[in-house]
C-alpha cells in the first residue's frame, strides 16, 4: 500500500500540481534547470517537522541535527566538525565549567524588524529547556541576559561540549513567540524565511533580504516531502533538482542528473550484550566477532559500494581515535574462539561444555538495508562457527530485547554525547542505556571530558574513553558493540548545480544536506 500511495503522489506531481488538505490545488514550483537562483529538493517524508519550525519542539535538533536556516544559532559546526560562530562573537567557560558567558552581535534583527538581543537568547534557552522533548537540557540550570549583547548560561553540571548544543538551537523572538502558533509562522533572523508550508507536501523558503551575513546565492528553496520511489520518478520527470535516493536506484541513469555520494557517520552496528554466562559475555568472543567481519564485503554486496567501514560511533569526527580500527582477520578470529574454549564441531558450529555457539540477531522490521546487513553479518558469523537466526522486531519491543540479544542499530551525530549515551553507566540501572555494559574507567574518562573547561582538550578525553592504553570500548578493550558500515548518503543532483562542500552527514537523510544551501550555485 505504501508503494501505491507513493506512485499516486508522483502522478499528481508530474503535471506540477499537488492537492492541498482542503482539496484546493497547490502549485508545485517547477525544477530550476532554467532558474539560476532557486532549487527544488526532494527529501524523505520523515524530514517534515511534525511540530513545525519551532526549536522548542525539535526543529534543528534531535537525531538529525542541522542548522535551522530560519533562525540563527549562537555557534555553527565547521566542515571539519569543529566549532565556529554565527550570532556569537566570543564565549568563555568558567574554570569549574558551571558558567558559560557568550557575547553576541549587535547588528541582527528579526524579520519583523525588531532587534535580536541577549534577552531573546536567554528566553529561547529557558523555553527550550522547559518544553523540549527532543534535546536533553538537563545540564542547563537557566540562562540570563547580563546586558544587551551578553548571555550567561548557568549550568547544573559541567558540560564542555555545550558549543555543540548551541549550534542546534535557533533563537526565537521573545516579543513574538507563541508556542501554539510559532511553529507554523516562525519569525527568525536566519538566512531564510518561511514563505509557504503545505503540510504533507512541501515547504518553500525565501532568502531573508535583511540577513546580516553574506546574501544567499540561492534565493528560493523548495522542499518536497516524498517517498523514495516518488522522489526517483520526480527526477525522471525533471521535477526536482536534488533528490535523495538509495543503492536500489544507483544503477539507473536519469538524463541530466548525476548520482552523488556524501560521506556520513550514519553507522550500522550490533550491540553485543555483556552478560555473564552468555556467548557474547566473553570478551574473547566479542573480539573475535569484531575481527572476523569483512566490512568491505558488506559495503560491496549490501550497499552497492556506497559506504565506508565503521569502527566506532564517531568515525571521522574530531573525537574519534584510530585505536578503534581493526583489520579483517578471520584466522585470528578463529584463534580467539579456540582460546575461549569454543571448539569447532563437525557440523560447522562451535560448542563449549555442550553448549552450541548460537545467536538470535534482531533487526527492525521495515528496514530492508538493516535486514540485509543482518543477514550478511549472520552468514559471516556462520563461517566462524557461530550459528545465527534472524528476527524482525518493532521498536516497541526492540529496546527491551536488545538488553539480552544483539540488535542492529543506526547511530551517528555531530556531538560526543553519542558516545556517552551508548557507553556510560546510568545510575538507575547500573549499566549503559541501550545494552548491558559498564566500565568505571570509561565512565571516568567521559565524566572528565564533560567537566573539562577546554573544548579542544575534551576531545582527547573522549578518545581515552574509547581506549586509554589499558581499557576502553575498542578491540583491545571491552568491545561491547561491533560497528559494521557507515552508509553513504546518495542524491541525484541535476547537472549544472554546484552543491557546496558537505560536512560529514549524521544519521538519516534530510536537512543536513541543505545546511549550506545558501552557498549552492548554478553554472
Amino acid at each position: 500500500m505504501k508503494r501505491i500511495c507513493s506512485l499516486f503522489l508522483s502522478a499528481l506531481l508530474l503535471p506540477g500540481l499537488l492537492t492541498g488538505c482542503g482539496g484546493d490545488p497547490v502549485q508545485t514550483p517547477a525544477a530550476s534547470a532554467g532558474d539560476r537562483d532557486s532549487v527544488v529538493i526532494a527529501m524523505p517524508t520523515t524530514s517534515e517537522p511534525e511540530a513545525g519550525f519551532d526549536p522548542a519542539y525539535g526543529w534543528g535538533a534531535g537525531e538529525h541535527v542541522h542548522e535551522p536556516l530560519i533562525q540563527s544559532t549562537l555557534t555553527v559546526t565547521n566542515a571539519d566538525l569543529t566549532i565556529g560562530y554565527d550570532l556569537a562573537t566570543g564565549m568563555q567557560a568558567s574554570e569549574d565549567g558551571l558558567t558559560w558567558t557568550v557575547t553576541i552581535r549587535d547588528d541582527v534583527c528579526f524579520t519583523d524588524g525588531e532587534p535580536l538581543t541577549a534577552a531573546d537568547v536567554a528566553f529561547t534557552y529557558n523555553t527550550v529547556k522547559a518544553a523540549s522533548s527532543v534535546n536533553d537540557f538537563t545540564m542547563l540550570d537557566y540562562a540570563e541576559a547580563a546586558d544587551g549583547t551578553t548571555v550567561v548560561f548557568h549550568m547544573a553540571t559541567p558540560f564542555s561540549i555545550w558549543p555543540y548544543t548551541m549550534a542546534a538551537v535557533g533563537i526565537v523572538p521573545e516579543h513574538a513567540y507563541d508556542a501554539a502558533d510559532y511553529g507554523s509562522h516562525p519569525i527568525g533572523s536566519g538566512r531564510y524565511l518561511l514563505k509557504q508550508w503545505d503540510r504533507g507536501q512541501q515547504v518553500i523558503l525565501e532568502a531573508n533580504p535583511d540577513y546580516y551575513g553574506a546574501a544567499p546565492q540561492i534565493k528560493q528553496v523548495t522542499i518536497l516531502f516524498m517517498e523514495e520511489d516518488a522522489a526517483f520518478l520526480a527526477v525522471q520527470a525533471g521535477q526536482a533538482d536534488v533528490a535523495y535516493t538509495s543503492a536500489v536506484y544507483a544503477g539507473q541513469s536519469p538524463a541530466g542528473y548525476t548520482l552523488t555520494a556524501y560521506q556520513s557517520v550514519d553507522n550500522r552496528g550490533f550491540n553485543l550484550p555483556v552478560l555473564e554466562g552468555t556467548l557474547t559475555g566473553d570478551v574473547l568472543v566479542r573480539r573475535a566477532i569484531n575481527m572476523g567481519i569483512d566490512r568491505q564485503e558488506m559495503i560491496d554486496n549490501v550497499l552497492g559500494g556506497y559506504g565506508t567501514p565503521a569502527y566506532s560511533v564517531c568515525d571521522g569526527l574530531p573525537w574519534y581515535t584510530p585505536a578503534s580500527e581493526v583489520a579483517y582477520d578471520p584466522a585470528g578470529a578463529a584463534a580467539l574462539l579456540d582460546e575461549a574454549g569454543w571448539t569447532m564441531g563437525t557440523d560447522g558450529v562451535r560448542t563449549k561444555d555442550g553448549v552450541r555457539a548460537e545467536l538470535n540477531l534482531l533487526y527492525p522490521t521495515g528496514d530492508s538495508v538493516r535486514q540485509a546487513l543482518c543477514a550478511d553479518f549472520g552468514n559471516q558469523l556462520g563461517e566462524l562457527g557461530i550459528s545465527c537466526t534472524m528476527e524482525g522486531v518493532g521498536w516497541d519491543t526492540a529496546y527491551d530485547r536488545a538488553l539480552t540479544e544483539p540488535l542492529i542499530w543506526g547511530w551517528g551525530a555531530h556531538t560526543p554525547m553519542e558516545l556517552y549515551n551508548l557507553y556510560h553507566t546510568e545510575a538507575d540501572t547500573g549499566s549503559a542505556r541501550y545494552s548491558p555494559y559498564a566500565n568505571s574507567a570509561v565512565d571516568a574518562c567521559m565524566d572528565a571530558a564533560l567537566a573539562c573547561s577546554d573544548l579542544e582538550e575534551s576531545y582527547q578525553l573522549w578518545q581515552k574513553a574509547q581506549w586509554d592504553g589499558a581499557t576502553g570500548v575498542t578491540q583491545e578493550g571491552d568491545i561491547p558493540w561491533v560497528w559494521l558500515v557507515n552508509v553513504d548518503h546518495l542524491y541525484w543532483v541535476r547537472e549544472g548545480l554546484q552543491v557546496a562542500e558537505q560536512k560529514i552527514h549524521p544519521h538519516g537523510h534530510g536537512w543536513s544536506l541543505v545546511n549550506n544551501v545558501d552557498q549552492w550555485s548554478w553554472t
